[in-house]
C-alpha cells in the first residue's frame, strides 16, 4: 500500500489484513484459498475496481482461483515481481520468503537458477515490532548462511514483511547483491493496469484510505504506522 500510495497518490484505497490468521506461511493451500476469497469477496462489496493481492503466499495458492472467480480486475505481487525479474540479467538468485511461498513452486518454476530460503520467524519479528533488534540480525545471518558460497547477484524480499527488514539485511550481505523489493513492481504494474483499461482516477483531490483487520485494530492502527510511515487515524474490525 506504502508503494502504491507514492506512485498513485489520488487513488482510494480500501486496505484488508487478516490479522486474525498470521502467519499465512505456515498455513496449507486449502486454507490459504479459503482466507483469501473470503476476503476478496468482503472487498468486492465495497465498489473497488481492482483487487491487489500483496501476500505472496496468497498469490502463491490463490491468485489463479481469485482471478476466476472476482468480477474485477486482480493483480498479484508475485506475478509483476517474477515479470520484472525475468527481464533482469541475473547468474544466480536467491529468494527468501515463506515456507507456504516456497513450496508453491510458484517463483521456481518461473525463474531459474533461484536458491529458495524459506524464513518463517521473520514475520513474526516484524509483527513484534523487533525491526532494528539484534534477535531479527541473528535470525538474517542464520537464514542467509546457505548463501554463503553460493555467488548470487540478486536477491528477492518474498514476502510483505521482508522490505522493513531490507537495511539489515543488505548488511549481511556483499555490497554487489541486488535486493528486489517487490511493492515497487507490483504499484507500477498497477499503475499500468490502470491507465490501459482507462481507470485512474480523475479526481485531484485527498484520497480515502479505508483499513479494516480481522483482528485487534489498535495493535494494527500501530504497527501500520512502522509499515506505512504515517499514522492510522481509524481501523475497522470486519
Amino acid at each position: 500500500m506504502k508503494a502504491i500510495r507514492s506512485l498513485l497518490p489520488h487513488e482510494n484505497i480500501v486496505y484488508v489484513g487478516d490479522t486474525a490468521h498470521l502467519p499465512y506461511g505456515t498455513k496449507s493451500r486449502d486454507t490459504i484459498l479459503r482466507y483469501s476469497l473470503e476476503i476478496a469477496t468482503f472487498l468486492s462489496e465495497q465498489d473497488i475496481k481492482v483487487l491487489v493481492v500483496a501476500c505472496h503466499t496468497a498469490c502463491s495458492f490463490a491468485l489463479s482461483e481469485l482471478q476466476k472467480k472476482i468480477a474485477v480486475p486482480v493483480l498479484g505481487i508475485t506475478t509483476a515481481t517474477i515479470e520484472e525479474v525475468a527481464r533482469t540479467p541475473a547468474n544466480k538468485m536467491a529468494l527468501l520468503a515463506t515456507r507456504g511461498t516456497i513450496s508453491s513452486g510458484m517463483y521456481q518454476n518461473a525463474l531459474q537458477n533461484l536458491i529458495p530460503i524459506p524464513c518463517p520467524l521473520l514475520v513474526s519479528l516484524v509483527e513484534e515490532g523487533y525491526i532494528d533488534h539484534p534477535l531479527t540480525e541473528l535470525a538474517i545471518q542464520e537464514y542467509l548462511l546457505p548463501l554463503k558460497n553460493q555467488k548470487i547477484d540478486t536477491l528477492i524480499l518474498g514476502c510483505t514483511h521482508f522490505p522493513l527488514l531490507q537495511s539489515q539485511i543488505q548488511r549481511a550481505l556483499p555490497s554487489h547483491i541486488q535486493i528486489i523489493d517487490p511493492s515497487k513492481h507490483c504499484a507500477m504494474s498497477l499503475k499500468k493496469l490502470l491507465e490501459d483499461r482507462h481507470l485512474l482516477n480523475s479526481q485531484t483531490s485527498a484520497p480515502h484510505y479505508q483499513f479494516f483487520v480481522s483482528d485487534d485494530p489498535e495493535k494494527f492502527r500501530l504497527l501500520g504506522n512502522t509499515f506505512l510511515g504515517s499514522p492510522i487515524e481509524q481501523v475497522h474490525q470486519m
